[in-house]
């Protein structure tokens, strides 16, 4: 009993070093991949404004990336600019280059092309961050509100990929990496146009990678459930519907999308998939299984329809 218990005391610091020793080094190389993966490269960054996208403008300018901050107010990419510039070193960073982008202005992103190739010249890696949300009843939105949200989530975001295909090509290299939604995979009830919208930008990418391999580009979609700032700052799940997009318990935090984005520029994987088991098993539930998924999407809207009525 004695020699149990002290092996038990033993063994619990060992557990506790060697946890904190497996932090550390995945710490590490997320820092090494960082800087080799990114280092000189042109990055751009559309809607550098939201949560994600200062994360990454963080963490790719320390690792020396020539960045490219795109986004709808001027003030607020100075602003950034500055913050960046103010919490790096100089002698090791690159002043980022910024261009004024708002995907709902077809005309005007096609416009700002020719922008975004001048800053450095050429580019590397393109990450598409952007993303207008609408939830109602298909019947409540007018065709206006479903052209925005196609014009912000689709069209938008296109327009940029066509405009410097021709560049990557040139070059036959090249990175595109579309963070989209799980919705573009799945379709749950009360988001029709914006479920629309990231199935249509889904298959444009999948299109697109086969399209461009020969020519040494790169394409990769992170579909994840919502980007969420902090536990204290979303809500507990009420119904199905909510938990199907429920991680852990909550979204995926800022840097965690991140992180995904600097490995999958290391490794080059086509597709990623950052969800928790009930909305992984929902994607796979409407291949193989449609009919029961159907049944349980029409129960969750009656189940979110019932408080609605009380």
């Amino acid at each position: 009993m004695n020699l149990s218990w002290a092996t038990t005391v033993l063994l619990v610091p060992c557990v506790v070093v060697l946890t904190a020793g497996v932090f550390y080094l995945y710490g590490a190389v997320l820092a090494l991949l960082s800087k080799t993966s990114v280092r000189n490269k042109v990055v751009i960054i559309t809607d550098a404004l939201s949560e994600l996208g200062k994360e990454c403008a963080g963490v790719f300018h320390r690792g020396g990336a020539r960045l490219v901050l795109c986004g709808k107010s001027w003030e607020k990419l100075e602003e950034l600019s500055d913050e960046l510039a103010s919490a790096s070193d100089p002698t090791l960073t690159f002043p980022p280059k910024l261009v004024l982008l708002d995907f709902g202005d077809v005309d005007g992103t096609a416009e700002a092309v020719s922008e975004v190739l001048e800053c450095f010249g050429c580019l590397d890696i393109l990450i598409f961050n952007s993303s207008m949300k609408v939830k109602a009843p298909a019947q409540t939105l007018t065709l206006e509100t479903d052209k925005l949200l196609m014009d912000n989530n689709y069209f938008g975001p296109i327009t940029l990929a066509k405009g410097v295909l021709p560049s990557m090509i040139s070059r036959r290299s090249g990175h595109l990496i579309l963070v989209n939604s799980i919705q573009g995979k799945l379709a749950v009830p009360f988001r029709t146009a914006y479920a629309a919208s990231k199935h249509a930008v889904q298959a444009f990418f999948d299109c697109l990678r086969a399209e461009v391999e020969e020519y040494g580009i790169s394409v990769s979609t992170i579909n994840h459930t919502f980007i969420s700032r902090s536990a204290s700052q979303t809500k507990p799940p009420k119904s199905f519907m909510s938990l199907l997009f429920t991680k852990k318990p909550l979204g995926v935090s800022p840097d965690e999308a991140t992180a995904e984005i600097i490995k999958t520029l290391s490794n080059k994987k086509k597709e990623i998939l950052m969800a928790p088991s009930l909305p992984k098993l929902a994607v796979y539930a409407r291949c193989f299984f449609p009919g029961v998924f159907f049944s349980v999407m029409a129960a969750g809207v009656n189940d979110s329809a019932a408080p609605e009525q009380n």
